[in-house]
């Protein structure tokens, strides 16, 4: 059970002005708990604090980063059924997906802890000229200083981890903005953080209006941004954030090619799975499915009959599969969606069904490309299937579209696989499984309007820490 209230962290420390911010169980639509909520007198003071902190947190000793960092693992492995059952309530995920998702959580922490203390540098020849003569150079990483980072709903624990363990690691102090709608696994990992004796002002999680957090993208203070989230607010912020670095990690529109060759049983086990888990609720779940001729008949066939079997209802139920979308007005959004398409041609294959924020697993096919279920980010339990007969045509369809996260291919073909790798304009090529798979320390994120910049610890740390040279001359 969550607690009846949960305070957010200012400079390390518990506050609890206000039970400001409701949050409610996806499912039910009950109360589950409330939060405080943080005003922009209490994002001055956070900020304030970060900045006072850059320094101390700078010269925080890689061991010590890495103690901090250890110290989360531990707790989080303490309170693995806690923190899997919040999620399972504030985001409506599935128990068996909210127990996955503290488990990456408690990876990318670990992953944390080992890059805290292989920072390193390297040592440059300057020798190439005469002129250079004489001359030695090397470079070191430093923190960039304090960082905003502002995270979504749909991974409430690890997209924040992605933000929050690297910035350890590197000694960059924090602020953060967990999404309003699923605060509380950001709060809990506040929680831990404070237990901790890291330097003050080294972290604030603070829940808060979208109208409240401007200063978390215009304050001078905090030297860069990462945001995860829509693409239209991504673009908005990166236009108002003035001279910080921005990372943007936003939309998807992921498209799996099935080649023929391929094992359709293996192939439709994971194309389901990458569709459909936590209700299709992420920027990389399978939405367009392109067939080859040879297979589609019984790729169809197959995935209709998979997807008809998944079992709807309480996240809460160890057997669920399909929870409630995160709200019932984006359940709506995206139900329209399929009436759309149907009334435009396509034919529904199953599901298409909604009851409030339940929207039941759904499969399309012949969807024309200006249907916005094809075209737009669909973020939900809806996927479409097309068919193909050229391989090259199909890497131009999987590039048709305003996103480019990931893309996965299923072929045995070493040639069709370097092909891919070389034309897709995406940030990820995934060879015999769906777009959807990640592992915490892999460089992740998109080009076009799936953002700029790379997730994954070391490449997060990499952002968050700046170049800086040193040059010796030896006068003899």
């Amino acid at each position: 059970m969550l607690k009846a209230s949960y305070p957010y962290y200012l400079a390390n420390e518990a506050e609890a002005p206000n039970q400001d911010l409701v949050v409610c169980d996806k499912y039910s639509g009950e109360v589950a708990t409330r939060v405080a909520l943080a005003d922009a007198d209490a994002i001055e003071r956070a900020i304030a604090a970060a900045a006072a902190a850059a320094e101390p947190m700078r010269k925080l000793p890689a061991y010590k980063r890495q103690a901090v960092l250890n110290h989360c693992v531990k707790r989080f492995e303490e309170r693995f059924e806690e923190l899997a059952e919040a999620l399972c309530i504030e985001a409506g995920k599935p128990i068996k997906d909210a127990r996955g998702e503290v488990t990456r959580l408690i990876d990318t922490f670990r992953i944390a802890a080992e890059e805290a203390v292989r920072i390193g540098g390297e040592v440059i020849p300057m020798d190439i000229s005469p002129r250079a003569e004489g001359y030695s150079g090397m470079w070191k990483r430093v923190p960039i200083g304090p960082c905003s980072f502002i995270s979504p709903f749909n991974f409430p624990l690890n997209l924040a981890a992605h933000k929050v363990a690297p910035a350890l690691a590197a000694g960059c102090p924090f602020i953060l903005k967990p999404a309003s709608l699923t605060p509380i696994g950001a709060l809990i990992i506040g929680e831990v953080l404070a237990e901790t004796d890291l330097p003050k002002g080294a972290f604030s999680i603070l829940p808060c209006r979208r109208d409240g957090a401007d200063l978390f993208t215009t304050d001078e203070r905090l030297k860069l941004l990462s945001f995860t989230g829509s693409p239209e607010v991504g673009w908005e912020l990166k236009a108002r954030a003035g001279k910080k670095p921005v990372v943007l990690e936003l939309g998807g529109n992921a498209a799996c090619i099935v080649d023929e060759g391929t094992d359709i049983d293996d192939a439709v086990a994971r194309i389901v799975f990458g569709a459909y888990y936590q209700s299709g609720q992420s920027c990389i779940s399978v939405q367009r499915i392109l067939v080859h001729e040879k297979l589609y008949d019984a790729v169809r066939d197959k995935l209709a009959d998979a997807v008809k079997a998944l079992k709807s209802g309480d996240p809460k139920d160890e057997c669920t599969f399909i929870g409630p979308m995160i709200s019932e007005k984006e359940a709506t959004r995206l139900h329209n969606w399929v009436i759309e398409a149907i009334d435009k041609g396509a034919r529904l294959l199953c599901g298409g069904q909604r009851e409030g924020a339940m929207l039941q697993a759904t499969l399309l096919e012949n969807v024309p490309a200006e249907c916005a279920v094809s075209s737009q980010e669909a973020f939900g339990p809806v996927a479409i299937l097309a068919r193909f007969s050229d391989y090259a045509a199909a890497l131009q369809e999987v590039n048709n579209s305003d996103f480019g996260l990931q893309a996965g291919i299923f072929t045995r073909d070493i040639y069709k696989i370097q092909r891919a790798w070389d034309e897709l304009e995406v940030g990820g090529v995934v060879i015999g499984d769906v777009p959807s798979w990640r592992v915490d320390h892999m460089p992740y994120g998109g080009v076009k309007d799936s953002g700029l910049g790379r997730e994954g610890v070391r490449y997060a740390i990499e952002d968050m820490t700046e170049l800086r040279l040193l040059v010796i001359r030896n006068p003899n």
